[in-house]
């Protein structure tokens, strides 16, 4: 049984953070909600969802989990002012495990530095904030480079939620090279 925590606050897509957290539970893995506070009441954008975070993510340490779900909708821009949230995500990084992130929580991503030479995928709206973050943007419904896992919208979870419980039972994904890179969009020059 694996431990995967989802970093989560106020303002989340709903159904980025119920169907992620669901099919992890129902594959028999734990599934820890960390957010700034411990026992705060977090709403979901849609409103659909109400949950409680059981730690604060200065409580934790990635040491202690196997992977990483980064909910997208508002959520990721709220956490990434918190830099023991901030943290907690490098630390995931840099022990190389599983980092599960979609739509928005590409924010999150880029706030913490670690999308630098990798490719992702995210929401549109952020495309140029992970370009300029130093990723490789394309637009796809998941990406797996190495252990960073990335999709677009709520659309892309069935995909995403496969990659994930994949990487958690078989090992992270290979990275993808710079040659694979070169598909990657690039801003216009015109």
């Amino acid at each position: 049984m694996a431990r995967i925590m989802f970093i989560v606050a106020s303002d989340f897509e709903d159904s980025e953070f119920r169907v992620p957290f669901d099919q992890v539970k129902q594959a028999g893995h734990e599934a820890v909600i960390v957010s700034s506070k411990a026992g705060k009441q977090l709403k979901g954008k849609k409103g659909k969802e109400t949950i409680t975070s059981e730690k604060a993510a200065a409580e934790v340490s990635a040491d202690d989990f196997d992977a990483l779900v980064i909910p997208g909708g508002y959520s990721p821009d709220h956490l990434r002012m918190d830099e023991d949230v901030v943290n907690l995500v490098q630390e995931f990084s840099s022990q190389d495990k599983p980092i599960a992130a979609i739509c928005h929580a590409g924010w999150m991503l880029a706030e913490a530095d670690i999308a630098d030479g990798r490719t992702v995928t995210s929401w549109p709206s952020i495309k140029k904030d992970l370009m300029n973050a130093g990723a490789n943007w394309v637009d796809r419904e998941v990406v797996e480079d190495g252990n960073l896992i990335t999709s677009r919208k709520p659309d892309d979870l069935p995909a995403f939620c496969k990659a994930l419980l994949r990487q958690i039972d078989e090992g992270i994904a290979p990275r993808i090279g710079k040659a694979a890179g070169m598909e990657a969009e690039r801003p216009s020059m015109h």
